[in-house]
Parts: structure tokens; C-alpha cells; sequence
């Protein structure tokens, strides 16, 4: 996979539909731009509990949305990235359902976890309070199966079912969606939520050596079909650099909350530190789907109690942080997140990264030239591409927190968007990424002068070079780069927009 700057996108909610995405960046609005598309589930049904992350049957794409052959188009256009959800099923999928009506004597029994299923001889108080879930409370829901409660184990939500990845039905489905994938010309897998797939008695049961162990065999799987592997997991910083070790892509989700902390505190110091540590092999994101993380950078959640296990940003440092990102979005983004919306995960703040910098133009160009900068493969979602704020409508529709970075766009509000000088420079960023030939050669970065929040970040190859120079702390940059008419530079949104960029390659 080229290591050009891709799109994070919903199939309905930029486009449309899978034929309407192809076109936008075929010949449409957004052509060129883009050297590959993360393009989220699309399964059956796209719109349901977790907007996607619930299929009912993932071997399935939601006719709503098109077809395979829509998905293999797409392929044959740009890479593409698709999502394997490996944790659960949805709760309308038919074996669960086959599940709920005969219960045991249901020939699917074997694919779901239940308590009694990881504890037969049941469990200790220490067994339940040592288990990992991102949300408050134990990852059970009570449900009744043939007739007799049970205890089914649910690590999102009463709507996610958790499968059991000792089953072979259970594993023998995964193997047939990897295939589909491969068949129709899917680029790299986005393994979802694998850190929590493999439950071991006894244990947290999130990112345990039986989850490495798990991580290699399904990367083995899919390396064997052409396909490349990312693995999705927030968690410790320390783990991300483990896991990186084994699979050829990893999120870099400690990048995002870093920089806000650069840019809010004009501290760069920990951002500067992680750049030094973290792997090579990353997919670099500010925003996703997701809300923006906090975890990634904290202490380690699971470490044993009395363990020091230090994060990239001190506790004090994290609390500072969401309330600056509250703060920057007019409170919004407070009414979004934890006990004020539906999702009550533990570790993501729900704002739109423009938002999350109080709809600043300089400070959210900046933060987007680091990421840009940073090694890695760069990923922009959608809604970050167009600079948009906070779904305060969607919010009150869905009662479901990261709705709020999760707008339906029209066209006209595309078109409209495109027009926005933020923008606008976001997009001559995007093409200078793409095509400077300096991004091929070495990467180096330190501490500026004058403030902490101060650095430098810089890519050479011979002649050629793509440098920053920055004020965290202030908002300003300076951004420079090597052309065939000499050398060119930019301190501002218009000098953004109006300056000479290469076309995408």
C-alpha cells in the first residue's frame, strides 16, 4: 500500500452510496485528491445500533448502499480499506436469533460467549472486576435463550452479541468475509475492536498473549490472501509499539490527543517524545468515526495495581485537556461524551477535531501539517476534511454522542465546503503530501527555540525537502518546501490556498 494520504468516509453519509463515493473520487468534486479510501461498514445493516459496527451478516453489503461488484469497482479506482469486525455479531443477525428461540439445542449455540461458557465452574469477584471493558459495569447483558435467562457476554452493547473464537461456525464465518474481501479487490483489512476479541478466564481479556496469539494467526490468514493488515486498538502506548511488531499496520492514536495537548497547553514536549518512540509502520489519524481518544496517551488501564506504568501525558495533563477541548467547542462537546450521551465510553471525547480547536484555521492547519509530517500513512475523515463543525441536530435526533462527528452531507454542502479556505489549504496539503518526492527520504524532528511549545519537523531526499517550523503555543507555522522554481514556503491559510503545490501523483 502507497503511503499517500487516504479518506476516512461513510459510503451514505458523503456520497451516498458505494457507486456515489467512486464517483466523487473519480471524476467528482474530491478527484485526485485521495490515494485510497478507508470506506466504513457497509454490511447489512449500515444504519443499525453502532452505525455499521453491528452487522448482521458482514459477508453481506446492505443493497441500500450497492453491491460487491460496486465494492470491486471501487477497488479497481484506488486502494481500499475495509473493516473486519471480529468481537460480535449483531443481535438480529440469524444464529444469534436462531439462538434466542432454541437456546442450547440451537445449532449456532457454540458461536456466542456466554458466562457460563468462559466460566463453567464460575467465577471469582477478582475474575469479574480483572476483565477490560470500555464502558462502566461487567460486559454481560441478561437475555433469555430457549426460554432460560443467561447471562450473554456483550462488550459494547445489549446489541452487539460477542462471538466465541474457539467455535469453528464462529471462525469458519470470519474466514468466509476475510475471502470476500480478498475477491473483491480490497487493499488492507481494519481488524475492529480486535483487543477485545479473545476472552482467557482469569485474565483482563483485552490484549492478552492469547490475543497476540489470535492477531497472528489472522494476519497470517489474510497476508496469505494479498491482503495487508491493520489492527485497531486503543490502549497503552507501550502495547501499540508491541503490536506493531506484528501486523503491518497500527493506528497511531496517541498522536491526536498530543498534538491538542501541543496546541492547547503550547507544550510540545510529549508530542516531540512519542514522535521519537512510537513505531514506523502507523496509519496517522486526528479524527475518525470515533470520538478523540484519551487513553491511548494515559497510564496503562490494565497494569496490575501498584504497577508504574506512566502514560505520555500525566493525569492532571488529561483532565486539562478535555476541558480544553470543551472549552474550544462552546461546551458541545460535553454534551456529547460520556453520561451525557448513549455511548459511555470511558477513554473518547465526541467533537469534531475543528471544533476541538475552537474553529481556528491556523491551529487546525497546523495540527494537520503534523500529522501530515509524522511517518506513516496519513488518513483524513470526512468530516475533518471539510472542516466541519459539531451535529448538535444529530445529536438531539439520535441521542448518540459520536453523531456529532457524523454529518449527512448533501452535495451542496460538499460543494459548499470545498469552497472554504480552510479547506481549501487542507486539500493543497493533501497534494503536496501526496506527490513531494522529499516524503520518500528521512525523517527528523526536534525542540524549537523561544517557547516549550516549539519544534521542527523535516523530510529530505538529496535536494529535495518539506519542512515545518512551529509555535504550538502560538498557532503559528511556517511550512517549506523544494520545487523546480526554488523554494517555497507558507505561514497562513491563504498562503495555503494561493501557493504552487505538485498534483497528486
Amino acid at each position: 500500500m502507497r503511503d499517500g494520504v487516504q479518506l476516512i468516509t461513510y459510503a451514505d453519509r458523503l456520497a451516498g452510496s458505494i457507486p456515489g463515493l467512486a464517483q466523487m473520487l473519480g471524476t467528482g468534486p474530491l478527484a485526485g485528491l485521495f490515494t485510497g479510501v478507508h470506506v466504513l461498514p457497509f454490511f447489512r445493516p449500515y444504519d443499525g445500533a453502532d452505525a455499521g459496527f453491528d452487522p448482521a451478516d458482514h459477508r453481506e453489503v446492505d443493497a441500500r448502499l450497492g453491491t460487491w461488484a460496486d465494492v470491486a469497482a471501487l477497488g479497481e479506482r484506488t486502494e481500499t480499506v475495509v473493516d473486519l469486525i471480529v468481537n460480535h455479531v449483531s443481535a438480529d443477525s440469524p444464529w444469534f436469533r436462531d439462538v434466542v428461540a432454541h437456546g442450547d439445542a440451537s445449532p449456532y449455540a457454540g458461536m456466542f460467549l456466554t458466562f457460563d461458557g468462559l466460566f463453567p465452574d464460575g467465577a471469582t469477584e477478582a475474575d469479574l472486576l480483572t476483565i477490560y471493558r470500555p464502558r462502566p459495569g461487567l460486559p454481560f447483558t441478561a437475555m433469555k435463550l430457549g426460554g432460560r435467562k443467561r447471562l450473554v457476554w456483550t462488550t459494547f452493547t445489549s446489541q452487539q452479541i460477542d462471538l466465541d473464537l474457539r467455535d469453528e461456525r464462529a471462525r469458519g464465518y470470519l474466514t468466509e468475509v476475510v475471502d470476500l474481501l480478498a475477491e473483491h479487490g480490497v487493499t488492507m483489512v481494519r481488524v475492529d475492536a480486535v483487543g477485545y476479541a479473545v476472552k482467557t478466564p482469569g485474565t483482563s481479556s483485552f490484549m492478552t498473549p492469547e490475543t497476540f496469539a489470535f492477531i497472528e494467526e489472522l494476519s497470517a490468514q489474510m497476508r496469505a490472501r494479498g491482503l495487508e493488515v491493520l489492527v485497531e486498538v486503543h490502549s497503552y502506548y507501550q502495547r501499540q509499539i508491541e503490536i506493531a511488531r506484528h501486523v503491518d499496520r497500527v493506528y497511531d492514536f496517541g498522536l491526536p490527543p498530543l498534538v491538542l495537548h501541543a496546541l492547547h497547553a503550547g507544550d510540545a514536549a510529549p508530542l516531540l517524545r512519542w514522535l521519537a518512540v512510537r513505531p514506523v509502520n502507523c496509519v496517522t489519524v486526528l479524527d475518525t468515526h470515533d470520538g478523540i481518544g484519551v487513553i491511548d496517551v494515559g497510564a496503562d488501564a490494565t497494569a496490575a495495581e501498584g504497577d508504574d506504568s506512566p502514560g505520555l501525558l500525566t493525569p492532571d495533563q488529561i483532565d486539562a485537556l478535555v476541558e480544553s477541548m470543551h472549552a474550544a467547542s462552546g461546551g458541545t462537546s460535553r454534551l456529547a461524551t460520556g453520561a451525557a450521551a448513549s455511548n459511555l465510553d470511558l477513554y473518547q471525547v465526541n467533537c469534531t477535531f475543528y471544533d476541538a480547536l475552537g474553529r481556528d484555521d491556523a491551529r487546525y492547519l497546523l495540527a494537520r501539517i503534523v500529522q501530515l509530517l509524522a511517518p506513516g500513512i496519513p488518513q483524513v475523515y470526512y468530516v475533518g476534511l471539510l472542516a466541519g463543525s459539531n451535529d448538535m441536530d444529530l445529536l438531539a435526533r439520535t441521542g448518540v454522542g459520536r453523531d456529532v462527528n457524523r454529518h449527512h452531507y448533501t452535495p451542496a454542502e460538499v460543494e459548499e465546503a470545498l469552497r472554504r479556505p480552510v479547506v481549501a489549504a487542507l486539500a493543497a496539503l493533501i497534494r503536496l503530501r501526496n506527490a513531494h518526492a522529499a516524503f520518500g527520504g528521512a525523517f527528523s524532528c526536534g525542540a524549537g527555540t523561544g517557547s516549550p511549545g516549539a519544534l521542527w519537523m523535516s523530510w529530505d531526499l538529496g535536494g529535495e525537502h518539506v519542512s515545518l517550523e512551529a509555535d504550538t503555543g502560538q498557532g503559528t507555522f511556517r511550512l517549506e518546501w523544494t520545487t523546480p522554481d526554488g523554494v517555497r514556503s507558507a505561514g497562513s491559510v491563504r498562503d495555503l490556498v494561493d501557493a504552487p503545490v505538485p498534483a497528486s501523483a
